[in-house]
Formats: structure tokens, C-alpha cells, sequence
């Protein structure tokens, strides 16, 4: 079964095609600049076939025209016709509290996705963009739409409200959602696989570290609480996005530097977190190159990101009443092998004890604690998009 898996961004959409028989990747492409001069598609089929089409891609329907080309492209691509294509996975960032599953497309559902766009001003839209457009070109199969937030809605209420008037819920749905809920998902599964456990006799605490982080408490194989809020501007400081903060100080920079809505949303979320302590880049690889150099200011912005996993660990460590498993996953958790160290050694008192040779590894699954630790950590890279697959070919076999 050949399953078409697609991600669209407002001026961007990759792409997977998968074959679930064997749960392999025949072809990946990212179609990029979209709306925007210099748009091109770049794409590698499992042969090793690299395709780099430079062409104007003026808005997301001619842009997934051409990647449906692209895929059955007799030299590049990986099927001789789209009629091949059985099912298509979406993912959506944001399903509200409406969907705590994967759930099959229709008219109906496309209108809640439009309604949920107030949440998601960012991503929503495009999402819905790409779904109408996938419907259109590739008709008569089934679209599966997979959330970011599903795998939260577990979450009990004591942990997602807000201390706000409980009419702001009622009326605008403000709550902590959580986020990067596919990540979490597949990696504490395969996790407790690898451990050869069930997950739901683990407490595991996945930490996905990139541009963008969330730590996820996952007990009894289900999402307890995680970082990221009604937005995933909150929890640790990130490659731009502030983290947790004073609410206080927002209102204070408003006032103080005369700062539009507009302008505070680009401080709050494009400006600030690592690039804006350090003052040099959000890419942790430059933070750790200007630290070993002796920058201070980088040297500071890696503290304090460790620091607030570390603090976030003994946090949710309490949520769940222990911990099990950490698992570290990302561009950063699956590549810093620095980072990780630096983690693990705040988490020295509990026992824990890292094998640097092990550690000494990128993208690929490792246990990275020394054998009778107390709490095993290891390393899974993440696979949304298998598990995004994984859930479409369900829902289209019914």
C-alpha cells in the first residue's frame, strides 16, 4: 500500500511516499520558496536519485502538481502513475479539543479546520490549503488528517487550564494544547520497543530538542503533560521563541518601546530565545562552536536551555510519580552529543550515569546511560511521518 505523506508549511510542503508493506521510504522531496522568487522542488527517491527542479511554484496547488510530476517522474521518481498513490496522510497542527485522534477528511471536517485557524494562524491555513488541493488532484482515496495536539488531549485538566477567568476557556478555548504530539508519540513507543517493555508500563520523559523543543511526561503510554501551551511559543527558550516568561513583561516592553501587536508577536516568536541572549544565531551548532571559542553570551544561551530541560525533567519526574526512561529526540537531542551531555550530568543525583562513548554518536537509536543506572537514557531519532503513515494506513483500510 502506497501512501503519500504531506506537510505543508505557508511557503513550503515536504513529501513522503511510502510503502507500508515494508514501511520504507521510496521517495522524500521538499518543495520550497513557494509564492516567493527562487522556488524550487528538491527531492531524492530511495535509489539515490537526486532531483533538483528549479521552476516557478506560484502557489501550493501548482506546487503539489509538480511534485506529484516529480514522483512519477520515469528518471527521478519512484511509481509510473499517481493511481498508485492509495492514500494521503496530512499533517494538521492544530485540532483543537475537537480531535484527540487521526481522523478521516471530509467537507465538514475542512470547516472545523478553518474554524480552528484562530489557533494556528501560521500553520492552519496552509494545512488546509494543502488538503484542498491534495482532494482535488488525487480524488477518490482517502485523506487522513494527523494532529500535532491529538496525542495531548489526554492531558487532565488540572494541567492544561490556565489561572485565567475560566470564561476565557469557555469562550476562546485557551488552554495548554502541546505540540509536536506525532513526535512524542512514535518516539515513546519505539522507546519502550527497543527496551523490549510495553509503553504503558514506563514512565518516559522525551525531550524533542530542535529550533523548536517540547518535553513531553508520557505515563502509562499516554501524553500526562508537556512544555509547549496554547502555542508553541511556550516552555524552553528556543532557536527564537522566548519560553516561559513573566506574562508581565510583555505588557512592560509594549509600553516601554512603544511596540505594535504585531510587532511584540515577531520579539516574542522571532527574535528571542538562544539567538536573542546570544545575540550571534538560533543553529545550536554555531552556540557551541562561539562557546568553545569562548564566547560568553553563547555560553550563557546553552545554560540556560540545558538548565530549563533539567528543570522541566524534575518537574515532570514529579508528574508522573518517577521516572523510568529519558529519551532524547530532534535535530538537536538526535545530533548534540554536547547537549546531552550536558542534560544528563544536572541528572547526576539521581544516579544516572553517561557512557561517553556511546553518547559519542548521531541520529541513531542508542542507550546512552551506563548499564544499572537507575534511569535508562537513549537516544531515538524521531519519524513523524512513519507514524503519520502508520495512522492513514489504518483509517484508510477500514
Amino acid at each position: 500500500m502506497l501512501i503519500l505523506v504531506v506537510n505543508c508549511g505557508s511557503s513550503s510542503i515536504k513529501y513522503k511516499l511510502m510503502d507500508m508493506e515494508q514501511e520504507t521510504v521510496l521517495l522524500s522531496g521538499l518543495a520550497e520558496r513557494i509564492g516567493i522568487a527562487g522556488s524550487r522542488i528538491k527531492q531524492e527517491s530511495q535509489a539515490g536519485k537526486e532531483l533538483v527542479l528549479e521552476q516557478d511554484l506560484p502557489n501550493h496547488k501548482v506546487a503539489l502538481e509538480t511534485i506529484l510530476k516529480c514522483i512519477t517522474d520515469q528518471t527521478y521518481g519512484a511509481i509510473s502513475d499517481i493511481s498508485m498513490i492509495k492514500a494521503v496522510g496530512h499533517r494538521v497542527v492544530h485540532g483543537g479539543e475537537e480531535f484527540n485522534k487521526s481522523v478521516l477528511i471530509n467537507d465538514e471536517l475542512i470547516k472545523v479546520l478553518e474554524e480552528l485557524s484562530d489557533l494556528a494562524p501560521l500553520h492552519n491555513p496552509p494545512n488546509v490549503v494543502g488538503i484542498k488541493t491534495c482532494r482535488e488532484i488525487l480524488p477518490g482515496i482517502p485523506h487522513v488528517a494527523v494532529f500535532d495536539t491529538a496525542f495531548h488531549q489526554s492531558i487532565p485538566k488540572h494541567a492544561f487550564m490556565y489561572g485565567i477567568p475560566y470564561q476565557y476557556y469557555e469562550k476562546y478555548k485557551i488552554r495548554k494544547y502541546g505540540f509536536h504530539g506525532t513526535s512524542h508519540k512514535y518516539v515513546s513507543g519505539r522507546a519502550a520497543e527497543i527496551l523490549g517493555k510495553s509503553v504503558e508500563e514506563l514512565k518516559i520523559i522525551v525531550c524533542h530538542l530542535g529550533n523548536g523543543s517540547s518535553i513531553t511526561a508520557v505515563g502509562n503510554g499516554v501524553s500526562v503533560d508537556t512544555t509547549m501551551g496554547f502555542t508553541p511559543l511556550a516552555g524552553l527558550p528556543m532557536g527564537t521563541r522566548t519560553g516561559d516568561i513573566d506574562p508581565a513583561i510583555v505588557t512592560f516592553l509594549m509600553e516601554k518601546e512603544n511596540l505594535s501587536i504585531d510587532e511584540t508577536n515577531n520579539l516574542l516568536n522571532k527574535q528571542s530565545g538562544v539567538l536573542g541572549v546570544s545575540g550571534i544565531s538560533s543553529d545550536f551548532r554555531d552556540l557551541e562552536d562561539a562557546a568553545n571559542q569562548g564566547n560568553e553570551r553563547a555560553e550563557l544561551a546553552l545554560s540556560m536551555f540545558a538548565y530549563s530541560i533539567n528543570k522541566w525533567i524534575g518537574a515532570f519526574t514529579a508528574a508522573l510519580g518517577g521516572l523510568d526512561v529519558v529519551v532524547f529526540t530532534g535535530g538537536i537531542g538526535e545530533n548534540s552529543k554536547d547537549m546531552r551531555a550536558r542534560v544528563l550530568k544536572g541528572l547526576a543525583y539521581t544516579g544516572l550515569e553517561i557512557d561517553e562513548e556511546k553518547n559519542n554518536s548521531r541520529g541513531k537509536e542508542v542507550i546512552i546511560s551506563k548499564p544499572g543506572s537507575p534511569i535508562t537514557a537513549m537516544v531515538v531519532p524521531t519519524n513523524e511521518e512513519l507514524m503519520i503513515a502508520r495512522e492513514t494506513k489504518v483509517l484508510a483500510t477500514r
